[in-house]
């Protein structure tokens, strides 16, 4: 009969607790969760602004030169304003909403792209995305979205322009356009064409 030498056997196992357990098993399965996919949006029927804004709460934030495929941004879960507001314009213009995106030009910033929703009287904010108030209520006009956008980045806005985004092209197609300076009276209103003023980088 073999005997093994006590000092190289090994230790006992402590006893795990039967919470560590199950805090562990709901890790993995949090863990393994997949990220929600453009399918999923484009076939949720309860979908909504806020609602939709529900879905990137833990998004990441990384700057990108252009716009990525709607299934490359939720498949890494990162990206930037532009990222999400080409999505919410694709996935709520076919659910009914009247949607209009917005690229506004601050002084001493990077422009910033939002989200207007006609019936929600507000726009959707890549900033907002994990806050309660996921929307930002505004009057539609491309000069209140600007001051309400250039205000949450206490900074001053140059010109604001709406725009549509193909995910299919890859073209952005320039719309109406305010300038700060110009007399509110002569503004477009939102879905109109203005295209003697274009400000883009």
């Amino acid at each position: 009969m073999k005997t093994i030498d006590a000092s190289l056997a090994a230790p006992p196992r402590p006893k795990t607790r039967p919470w560590v357990r199950w805090a562990v098993l709901l890790t993995i399965a949090v863990l393994e969760v997949q990220a929600v996919t453009l399918p999923q949006l484009q076939h949720d029927q309860r979908m909504a602004p806020k609602r939709f804004a529900s879905y990137f709460e833990y998004f990441a934030f990384e700057l990108n030169e252009a716009v990525q495929p709607a299934e490359v941004f939720l498949a890494r879960e990162k990206g930037d304003c532009d990222d999400y507001a080409v999505l919410a314009d694709f996935v709520l213009k076919p659910k009914g909403y009247t949607t209009h995106l917005i690229w506004v030009r601050m002084v001493g910033q990077i422009p910033h792209c939002v989200c207007y929703v006609d019936q929600s009287k507000a726009y959707l904010d890549y900033n907002n995305r994990d806050v309660f108030f996921t929307l930002e209520r505004s009057h539609p006009s491309l000069r209140e979205i600007a001051n309400k956008v250039a205000a949450s980045f206490n900074a001053s806005w140059t010109s604001a322009t709406e725009f549509t985004y193909s995910y299919a092209t890859e073209i952005h197609g320039w719309g109406a356009t305010v300038v700060r300076t110009d007399p509110p009276k002569d503004d477009p209103a939102l879905g109109q064409t203005n295209l003697s003023k274009i400000y883009v980088n």
